[in-house]
């Protein structure tokens, strides 16, 4: 238990720390692609305010000294010098005129009308044209289309994406490895108390089997010389009932072990279960349940036969207890990719039961807790060693007076 606690615990905090690292990357993404087009996007504007050129082409003299006071940034007087664009002009019912491409050398003329041509039939008036983005704005008695080359700070910007992944990536795996590190620290609070709990059953098992056995014979020894009598009944019946719930504590103890191994045999759960069966038949009549059971023959599994016959008696105890008067109760086995059993009974409060909390110790959906009616460790050891065999117990609600026990197993 201890250890599917602490296995829980490394998974759940590393799916935290891996979603909040990828929601990171997310908007790191989200920012460089917004800041790539917002860059991409003033230099298209700025082209577009000089006529389909960078307006110092077109007011200033090459080499002209700076302004005094002017700042270097995105745009300015460098800028045209490292943009390389291309601007193709239309006439105002979309005919081409022309095409400049003085400022590039990778794109010629017949390229940047292609280019162009596939621009404008595109309701956007911005965009990404390959590694070109382009701009569409209108012009002295047309339409101009602008791309500026943008292959150089898309790679500046995937290679800073690349390095953020890293980066993520390598404090993801540093953050597992001091999970499981201290995984153990944060656990250890609850093994502490979980070895108590259980170094208390083992201690309460011997402190009470000695004195249970010695009162049962004592009550047997007084029977027999005053003769029946039905207070001693009733002593020997509860004598009964604490013997039998310690055994429980105890072996719910056991397959809690981590270190707990069942013995696995080959042996036949159609025969198994078709024994058990039978078994409650009698008392399910008597009680007027009706018990049927659709078994398919020669299934076969590998398991501890005592440990998996005690599940199917729970199941069917549990079953014809809680069935409603004349109700009745339907066992069905089959196998195809596994093994499934279902023990099915008519139930009239299933929709006021929680299914999930019938496995919890202890507790009961019958809250009167009336004589027979168990102590609630049942299913709770019927769960666990449908577990230990790499299986599974749930309960379900097949309609609204039926309830359910569905156990899967490996072939």
């Amino acid at each position: 238990m201890i250890y599917r606690l602490r296995k829980k615990f490394i998974l759940i905090s590393a799916l935290s720390i891996e979603s909040v690292l990828l929601v990171i990357f997310a908007l790191i993404l989200l920012f460089s692609s917004l800041s790539l087009n917002r860059t991409m996007d003033t230099l298209t504007d700025t082209i577009a305010s000089g006529g389909g050129r960078f307006p110092d082409l077109a007011q200033k003299a090459e080499g002209a000294p700076p302004k005094e006071g002017e700042k270097p940034g995105l745009i300015n007087r460098e800028t045209q010098f490292s943009t390389r664009y291309f601007t193709v002009f239309y006439d105002s019912e979309g005919n081409y005129l022309e095409s400049q491409t003085d400022a590039i050398r990778s794109v010629d003329a017949a390229g940047a009308r292609s280019l162009a041509d596939e621009a404008m039939t595109k309701k956007a008036s911005r965009g990404w044209s390959g590694d070109f983005r382009y701009k569409k704005y209108a012009v002295k008695d047309g339409v101009a289309v602008t791309f500026v080359d943008g292959s150089m700070n898309r790679h500046q910007s995937n290679r800073y994406l690349l390095g953020t992944m890293a980066v993520l990536a390598v404090s993801g795996a540093v953050s597992l490895v001091f999970i499981i590190f201290f995984s153990r620290r944060a656990v250890r609070p609850v093994a502490e108390s979980y070895e108590k709990q259980k170094q208390f059953v083992t201690d309460a098992n011997h402190e009470l089997k000695t004195p249970l056995t010695l009162i049962l014979t004592d009550l047997d020894i007084a029977e027999a010389e005053l003769g029946k009598n039905e207070w001693i009944d009733d002593m020997r019946a509860e004598g009964k009932n604490m013997a039998a719930l310690v055994e429980q504590l105890v072996t719910l103890s056991r397959m809690d072990e981590e270190k707990h191994e069942i013995r696995k045999e080959p042996f036949s759960l159609s025969d198994c279960l078709a024994d058990t069966v039978s078994e409650f038949a009698g008392a399910a009549a008597a009680k007027g349940k009706k018990l049927s059971a659709e078994i398919k023959e020669g299934v076969t599994v590998s398991g501890d036969e005592g440990a998996l016959r005690r599940l199917a008696a729970i199941l069917l105890d549990n079953a014809v207890k809680y069935c409603d008067a004349d109700g009745e109760i339907t066992v069905r086995l089959a196998a195809k990719h596994k093994v499934v059993l279902s023990v099915e009974n008519t139930y009239a409060g299933v929709g006021k039961v929680p299914l999930e909390r019938l496995f919890d110790r202890f507790y009961r959906a019958d809250r009167a807790r009336t004589a027979g009616s168990g102590f609630g460790i049942g299913l709770s050891i019927a769960r666990a060693t449908a577990r230990a065999h790499g299986g599974e117990l749930t309960a379900y609600k097949k309609d609204e007076t039926h309830i359910g026990f569905l156990l899967t197993l490996p072939l």
